[in-house]
């Protein structure tokens, strides 16, 4: 055999190189445990993050635990205003209704509309943060005009004419929670953009000739990432809340339960100055869980991406 036909037979037989994708996702995979194994750290965030995942199992399988039939007052035969017993844990509303069924059920509708608010919240305010960071020149300018027309706007108050002016309903907050909120991401991620772009594997794409949606796509995008994940988890936050005031203001959908319409419920029966406290306490105390939930995760996923934090 000659040596051209045994070096054709080795490099046959050696093995392939792993592709790019395959090298890719190995990479991520292993970010992925490294993350969590940092994560996992902290006890905070591992605190948040299981009674985030017990909130919404309990809402996912709330037709399961608790039927929807509960929540009619035509069905129930429970008394009014009855403190809590072996039956109703919770007691009932002014209506006869289980408060504790009411808190499962209103789960569904704050998480749903915070989450999706967020979701909103964030493709805007990243779409925008980025083409105002990446563009520059009289593009950037109207840009950044527009998201500052939107800071200046007191956002709640805006969703609330939003919510006014619209038909009553849960979209309705959504939209108006969702195209109010996003200006501090916008800003955020533009902050971030701009640095991403400044480093020199960026000149080097442009110097080879990528196009804009390369440089985006391939190296803005995962860059800023990891900071949206942790807003995003801050601002879910900050949408129940928003929700559950627009349903106290009685701007939400009055067929379906929340968190909020539940307050609105207690405020207008006078269920806080008769005294009746099972009716008041649990559906706030229930918001302030939540949102003390996701603000510890956040926080735990800022500490992780933040070199400044992290050494701290």
């Amino acid at each position: 055999m000659t040596t051209v036909e045994s070096d054709t037979v080795t490099q046959l037989s050696a093995p392939r190189p792993p592709s790019l994708r395959t090298t890719t996702r190995a990479r991520r995979s292993e970010r992925f445990v490294d993350g969590w194994h940092s994560f996992r750290q902290s006890k905070s965030g591992v605190a948040g993050l299981a009674f985030l995942l017990l909130v919404v199992l309990g809402a996912c399988f709330a037709p399961w635990l608790a039927h929807e039939s509960l929540l009619d007052v035509t069905l129930v035969d429970n008394d009014l205003n009855e403190p809590p017993s072996w039956e109703n844990p919770l007691g009932t509303d002014p209506l006869g209704r289980s408060v504790l069924v009411m808190l499962l059920w209103g789960s569904r509708i704050s998480l749903l509309v915070g989450v999706a608010a967020t979701i909103m919240c964030m493709f805007l305010g990243t779409l925008i943060g980025i083409l105002a960071g990446h563009f520059t020149g009289w593009r950037s300018a109207i840009v950044m005009r527009f998201i500052d027309f939107f800071l200046v706007l007191p956002s709640l108050v805006l969703a609330i004419v939003l919510s006014t002016v619209l038909q009553r309903g849960m979209w309705t907050i959504i939209i108006a929670l969702g195209v109010t909120s996003w200006a501090g991401t916008a800003r955020l991620v533009r902050a971030q953009t701009l640095t991403i772009e400044a480093r020199s594997y960026i000149e080097r794409s442009i110097a080879l000739g990528a196009s804009h949606r390369h440089i985006i796509s391939r190296h803005v995008l995962p860059g800023v990432m990891p900071f949206i994940m942790a807003s995003t988890t801050l601002t879910v936050g900050s949408a129940i809340i928003a929700e559950s005031t627009l349903s106290f203001l009685g701007l939400g959908d009055p067929s379906q339960v929340s968190w909020g319409s539940m307050l609105k419920l207690s405020l207008d029966s006078g269920a806080a100055t008769a005294g009746y406290w099972w009716f008041v306490l649990p559906p706030g105390l229930a918001i302030v869980a939540v949102v003390l939930a996701f603000t510890l995760v956040g926080r735990t996923i800022e500490t992780m991406i933040n070199p400044t934090l992290r050494a701290r």
